[in-house]
């Protein structure tokens, strides 16, 4: 299949082109579409360029925060290839431990029934401000939100009552889709699309590139 198959249709009529501003969800992502896939090198504003032909970005805010563990070598890299892209604009937010109970009644530890997990803190808030930011100054007039959250749909409202005349767009993640997620959260968007998965190979990073002041950027080898 021709990349003329998978990318979407104008939303606004013909031959308009509206600015947009994305907002991705990084964790939503990677697990509703990259996790276990060989395409988590994935350069977002070829991938949004090639979806959204139609449409003229203005930015594409990625949301995320940085891991615990062995694979943060790997994040770190990939924020830095995004960090290339002129039109990409990453957000942090962070992890805190909370406290839980064990409440399976099969649980057969004689432990604590209480252990530490950790949480991601802050993304859901980032996206709302931002797309509430941007509805604000008019900064755009056609918003594409990437994720499977319905916690998100106060945002989406937000948006609508701020700036009535922006369309927003959301793009479920094919795994979330999956399993029934984002009902309330594709209701409250104009238009709303399962992220199209073939697209991914497309838009890749090379395997190695360079940064601002010419170090080396290399794809992880587990990836």
């Amino acid at each position: 299949m021709g990349l003329g198959g998978l990318y979407d249709r104008p939303f606004f009529g013909a031959d308009r082109i509206r600015r947009t501003n994305v907002y991705v969800d990084g964790f939503n992502l990677y697990y509703g579409a990259l996790r276990g896939t060989t395409h988590k090198w994935l350069n977002l504003e070829r991938f949004f360029t090639l979806l959204r032909p139609n449409d003229e970005l203005q930015a594409i805010y990625y949301f995320s925060a940085l891991i615990d563990g062995s694979h943060l070598a790997n994040q770190k890299e990939y924020l830095r290839a995004l960090e290339t892209l002129p039109k990409v604009r990453t957000v942090m937010g962070r992890f805190k431990f909370k406290r839980v109970k064990c409440t399976n009644p099969r649980c057969t530890f004689t432990g604590s029934r209480f252990f530490s997990t950790p949480e991601e803190k802050r993304t859901d808030v980032h996206i709302a401000l931002a797309m509430a930011r941007d509805a604000w100054e008019k900064t755009c007039e056609h918003m594409v939100l990437v994720t499977g959250d319905s916690d998100l749909v106060p945002a989406v409202n937000l948006v609508k009552d701020i700036s009535p005349d922006t369309k927003i767009t959301v793009y479920v993640p094919a795994r979330h889709e999956a399993r029934g997620a984002a009902v309330e959260l594709r209701g409250a968007a104009d238009r709303s699309r399962t992220l199209p998965n073939n697209l991914l190979r497309h838009c890749q990073f090379p395997s190695t590139l360079k940064d601002g002041e010419g170090l080396a950027i290399a794809k992880p080898s587990a990836w």
